[in-house]
């Protein structure tokens, strides 16, 4: 595997692999590896001749300074996962390389990066497209990968590359969960042993709530995975809801949509956990 620290270096390095007609696919991270980033790449893997993961902690996604400042960065750990999950490429530049000037961009995403996330952490998902788009413009990768415990972010991507007219296979793949039923998280390092204890009654929580809403509405699929888990001390719901999964618009009635998906942000103390459900696919 070769570390690259550069942009000019990794350019020249991917247009040399692309004219020898290799395909690339691109696994965007912010370090802090887990399972879960280590799924993207085995994916990508078996997609592509060449795999390429960039790990850069973006500060223009992060509307919390504090937020910024703590989260998890583990260089040498995450160098060594990627090696041993046989990728090519590791991109690791400084911020000073992807901003030598400031970003000024604002991308008109629409609704899908208005509600939920969109809603509670302005302008995140414009930071998160100014930095997935310097990526795809930097890689021109033929596949990308986005893990879908982050289910708000791909549709925002989806949304920038179509607008900025990227020809690229956007790739989804499944939640990786520990054995508890946690969503695998980089700030799942950060919760304290209670915490970590009742964590998991997140996900415990929202898979029942599917035979819940077999006999309930939807308001009432609501109430009741919220007040379940706020009944945990220290667990606090910010937001429940549940959306068209194409759209991300909330529905009144299980019956609005084909696609129906419940999103949930919990603070279990002073961390912020998101996590995601299926109703119908």
């Amino acid at each position: 595997m070769v570390v690259i620290r550069t942009v000019d270096q990794l350019t020249k390095t991917l247009d040399s692999l692309r004219e020898q007609g290799k395909t690339i696919g691109l696994v965007p991270t912010m370090g802090a590896l887990h399972k879960g980033h280590i799924s993207l790449v085995n994916r990508a893997r078996a997609d592509n001749d060449i795999v390429v993961t960039s790990v850069f902690v973006n500060p223009t996604q992060f509307n919390n300074p504090n937020d910024l400042a703590t989260y998890p960065r583990t260089e040498d750990a995450d160098i060594a996962l990627l090696e041993a999950a046989n990728c090519d490429i590791a991109f690791v530049p400084t911020v000073e390389q992807i901003y030598p000037e400031p970003d000024n961009r604002v991308f008109n995403l629409g609704p899908v990066a208005e509600v939920m996330e969109g809603a509670m952490r302005p302008g995140h998902f414009n930071g998160v497209a100014q930095i997935v788009s310097k990526l795809f413009t930097y890689t021109k990768p033929h596949r990308a990968y986005f893990g879908e415990k982050d289910f708000q972010q791909i549709a925002v991507i989806r949304q920038m590359a179509k607008l900025e007219n990227f020809n690229l296979n956007i790739i989804s793949c499944p939640i990786i969960r520990e054995d508890d039923g946690l969503a695998i998280s980089s700030r799942n390092v950060r919760l304290s042993p209670q915490m970590r204890k009742i964590a998991p009654n997140i996900a415990r929580i929202l898979k029942e709530s599917i035979n819940f809403a077999l006999s309930h509405s939807v308001e009432q699929t609501i109430d009741f995975v919220t007040t379940s888990i706020n009944a945990f001390d220290g667990m606090e719901v910010e937001y429940y809801q549940i959306v068209d999964s194409h759209t991300l618009m909330p529905v009144t009635s299980f019956n609005d949509s084909d696609h129906v998906v419940g999103c949930i942000t919990v603070y279990c103390g002073d961390v912020r956990l998101i996590d995601n459900i299926a109703y119908k696919r």
